[in-house]
């Protein structure tokens, strides 16, 4: 931590923290590409969950789709972010390319549960009315699990934020790239104000989604 005097505080911490205004437009590429890659994420879960869910799919569908889904997951962000640098090059694109997989497959797992959890009748009432099965998950189940879709999206980009902030050490792009740079010129100062900065990021993200999650859960119930 850096030296603070009482007698000139604002200039000590006016030389502590030096690069504000370039950590925070790099912090927010990082909260831009967790978003993006959230988002895309979500695009291929949802659809890929009603395949997934037991109650909804034949078995063979259900064990495709989860093995698909298994192996968006297994392999960590930080190893896809490789894989995608190396093939699209340095940049937050192989970033945002990696935290969609990965999220994909493990929002995929956790929607296809909330999904085995709606009742079956509105699904069979609009199979009776002739809608295929598209329909069927559109119009019976969705309406169902909808709140704790939209509750577990807003925590995966939770999560993602503090992915995001890492992927920079693999030229990913973000505030971890500075961080990582700060890292091996051994500038003590600068990680600290930089770890600093993603804190306070990442806890004021938690708030903001622990308040929606919660608005949301309670529209549930109510």
């Amino acid at each position: 931590m850096p030296v603070l005097h009482a007698a000139t505080l604002g200039t000590d911490i006016a030389d502590w923290m030096w690069g504000f205004g370039d950590w925070v437009a790099l912090l927010g590429d990082t909260l831009l590409m967790a978003y993006v890659g959230t988002l895309l994420g979500v695009a291929v879960a949802l659809p890929a969950s009603f395949a997934a869910a037991a109650t909804l799919a034949p078995g063979w569908v259900v064990g495709l789709s989860r093995r698909l889904l298994e192996l968006a997951r297994t392999v960590p962000t930080l190893v896809l972010a490789l894989v995608f640098v190396y093939a699209f090059g340095l940049g937050p694109f192989a970033g945002v390319l990696a935290i969609a997989v990965h999220s994909a497959g493990a929002l995929g797992k956790l929607f296809a549960e909330e999904h085995e959890n709606a009742a079956l009748a509105p699904v069979e009432a609009v199979r009776a009315a002739g809608g295929s099965w598209p329909a069927q998950m559109r119009f019976g189940v969705l309406p169902q699990s909808l709140p704790g879709v939209l509750s577990l999206g807003l925590l995966r980009f939770e999560i993602n934020v503090r992915e995001a902030s890492v992927l920079g050490i693999v030229g990913a792009g973000g505030i971890g790239e500075e961080l990582y740079l700060a890292v091996r010129q051994f500038e003590y100062q600068d990680i600290s104000a930089i770890l600093l900065l993603i804190l306070a990021t990442v806890a004021a993200i938690d708030l903001v989604c622990g308040a929606l999650r919660r608005h949301v859960i309670g529209g549930r119930a109510a």
